[in-house]
């Protein structure tokens, strides 16, 4: 699969802005606030159904307009034709794929297969356990369906028992016999999350030990440690979900929270047997976000058995020559990118061949190509 081309009207500092990619690498060049993350961002849209830098529609219209509206057209086994609009004035949000709305925007997830490598990475391995929870959810999510449905019903299940926590709660804890009934619906679904989350795991470390290994030579050695229901060590993991819960009742009514489940797990990176969050370097850290987004894209290229689209925004300027020279020749191996690069004057680790493309975004919105 790959995108053949998107135009983006209203959307941030862009009026009315087309463009066309090549089948691979596209560098997409231009100083600070022309709008270049925006492309990126209209290309997540369009996969996705959301963006990924704000949570709020609204945020992403341009100043002064009504809504905005994002158009492409993904070529792969059908040429489908995506837009997605939104309209300030109701705050709604239309997803239409081949000139049809689609309703439920969890379909779209794993249609159009996503990779996006950015600056807001160093979160995964910096951040919160809800940052590599969200990772982990995603890849999954858009190879699995069932896993994303588990996976949504477990959230609705969440916010229900959290309900009925604070209720009772307000009763001065007076057990409900219905919270028996939604405990049973959590494990039955957070069982499975974790179950899927183990197989992912055991899958997924070869990509990452493959990407060090193509792209340093072996010279750091990657781990991931999945933790849930706070340590739990048995194979049995429903036996040890419903002892957990045992535990935990009386804070999570006192609290009115709910204290256990795949929502609290996390995800433990080690390089070299060295937990990166604690000991890791600045090159470390950027390195091990780098490699995580490559193992997915190989990983969502098997699974799925289609190519994503992979998006790369600003991250070369982070990154010494040799690692980013290691990594441009490396994605020679992958299939279509979209790249940003602010500086295009020191460039010369980068590998540029005759079926790529460079695309030129100047401060007036005016797109050229070289």
């Amino acid at each position: 699969m790959f995108l053949s081309s998107i135009s983006l009207v209203n959307i941030r500092k862009h009026i009315e802005t087309k463009i066309d990619f090549a089948k691979g690498l596209n560098y997409i060049v231009g100083g600070n606030g022309v709008g270049k993350t925006t492309i990126l961002e209209a290309i997540y849209y369009l996969c996705t159904t959301k963006s990924c830098v704000t949570s709020s529609d609204s945020e992403a219209v341009r100043m002064g307009e009504k809504g905005f509206l994002i158009h492409g057209k993904l070529v792969g086994r059908t040429d489908d034709n995506v837009q997605v609009s939104y309209s300030t004035g109701e705050n709604r949000k239309t997803y239409m794929l081949n000139n049809k709305p689609v309703n439920r925007f969890s379909e779209v997830i794993g249609k159009f297969p996503l990779v996006l490598l950015s600056p807001a990475d160093h979160a995964i391995t910096q951040g919160y356990s809800s940052e590599r929870r969200k990772l982990v959810d995603s890849v999954i999510s858009q190879s699995n369906k069932n896993y994303l449905e588990t996976l949504l019903e477990y959230n609705r299940t969440l916010k229900q028992r959290a309900y009925l926590l604070n209720r009772i709660r307000e009763n001065n804890y007076h057990r409900s016999d219905e919270l028996d009934a939604w405990n049973e619906v959590l494990i039955k679904t957070g069982a499975e999350i974790i179950k899927y989350r183990k197989e992912f795991i055991s899958e997924f470390v070869p990509y990452i030990t493959k990407a060090y290994e193509t792209i340093l030579s072996q010279k750091e050695r990657p781990e991931i440690k999945y933790y849930f229901l706070e340590g739990f060590q048995g194979n049995k993991v429903e036996e040890g979900f419903i002892n957990l819960l045992k535990q935990k009742e009386g804070d999570e009514i006192r609290r009115g929270i709910n204290l256990v489940g795949p929502h609290k797990d996390d995800f433990i990176f080690n390089i070299n047997d060295m937990n990166l969050k604690s000991f890791g370097s600045q090159g470390q850290h950027k390195t091990f976000q780098t490699m995580m987004r490559f193992a997915e894209y190989f990983y969502l290229k098997d699974k799925t058995g289609n190519l994503p689209v992979f998006l790369l925004d600003d991250v070369f300027g982070e990154l010494d020559a040799e690692r980013a020279g290691a990594i441009s020749n490396y994605l020679s191996s992958v299939g279509q990118a979209v790249i940003t690069l602010t500086d295009f004057g020191n460039i010369s680790y980068l590998k540029i061949g005759k079926e790529d493309k460079v695309i030129k975004l100047l401060m007036d919105g005016t797109v050229s190509y070289a």
